[in-house]
């Protein structure tokens, strides 16, 4: 047999488990007049009749379809309004933020796809942008090698937003540093001269625009440069000789900034 208290309604509790709300949600409901018990147990305890149990339910499916809660109780409250009006604004709401997802969920493969490849233009495109020496399989032997490094990330970060002219414009700028690079060493500068710490600031502003390059680190690929073959034949076809200046000119400009060269660390 029932007893009295589930003849006259469910308590709280009991309510919040068969609705599958929480009690702090039906306290809360209560307290700003939305949905109210209306009985009272022997004991005193408020209790949900069958009238506020249904009232629960449409509440939990207006909530479930996005209205707020003054907006579900103008619906329940206020019949003489139009009820399909305010679901068709909830449903136009519903479609601008479907197509921010969609927009969040191609940033989101874009990001993982250039955490994956680092540059993401085609075989074609790349040697397009960044010349016919360039060799394809580097940005998956730079993500073997730097992979798990803040710089590879931030670099994928940069790379995720880029486009084919992106990237020409950021390898035009580099280009033209160079190209200066080679012109001071053809004109005779040296290295330590103030005009040379100009250039190694403008290349290492131009790098930074793969990642944040540090005076610091800005020692440690000077000296790749001229350890690594590829690196110097790069430079070096700029100007004979112009990575180990280079390299020269990136040391003289870090010692001019307090920077021993050879305890810079990579940070």
């Amino acid at each position: 047999m029932m007893n009295d208290m589930t003849r006259e309604g469910l308590p709280v509790g009991e309510t919040a488990a068969q609705l599958g709300l929480t009690v702090r949600t039906l306290h809360h409901w209560d307290e700003i007049g939305l949905a109210r018990p209306a009985a009272r147990s022997a004991a005193g305890y408020r209790l949900y009749t069958d009238a506020d149990l249904e009232r629960l339910r449409r509440i939990a499916v207006y909530r479930e379809l996005g209205l707020d809660l003054e907006a579900i109780r103008a619906v329940l409250d206020e019949p003489g309004d139009d009820v399909s009006a305010q679901l068709r604004v909830q449903r136009a709401q519903l479609a601008q933020r479907i197509d921010q997802l969609r927009e969040l969920d191609d940033d989101l493969g874009r990001m993982i796809e250039a955490q994956e490849r680092g540059v993401l233009l085609s075989p074609d495109e790349q040697r397009a942008v960044f010349g016919p020496a360039w060799n394809t399989d580097w940005p998956a032997e730079a993500r073997d090698a730097h992979g798990s490094s803040p710089q590879w990330q931030q670099a994928a970060e940069r790379s995720a937003s880029r486009g084919a002219e992106d990237w020409a414009a950021v390898t035009s700028t580099l280009a033209e540093v160079e190209a200066e690079l080679g012109a001071a060493m053809a004109a005779g500068i040296r290295p330590d001269d103030a005009a040379a710490g100009a250039l190694v600031e403008r290349h290492r502003e131009a790098l930074s625009a793969f990642y944040p390059v540090s005076r610091q680190m800005h020692v440690h690929l000077g000296r790749m440069y001229v350890a690594d073959d590829r690196f110097t034949a790069h430079y070096d076809r700029e100007r004979p000789g112009l990575a180990a200046w280079l390299r020269d000119a990136i040391e003289a400009s870090a010692r001019a900034h307090g920077i021993e060269p050879d305890t810079a660390e990579w940070a």
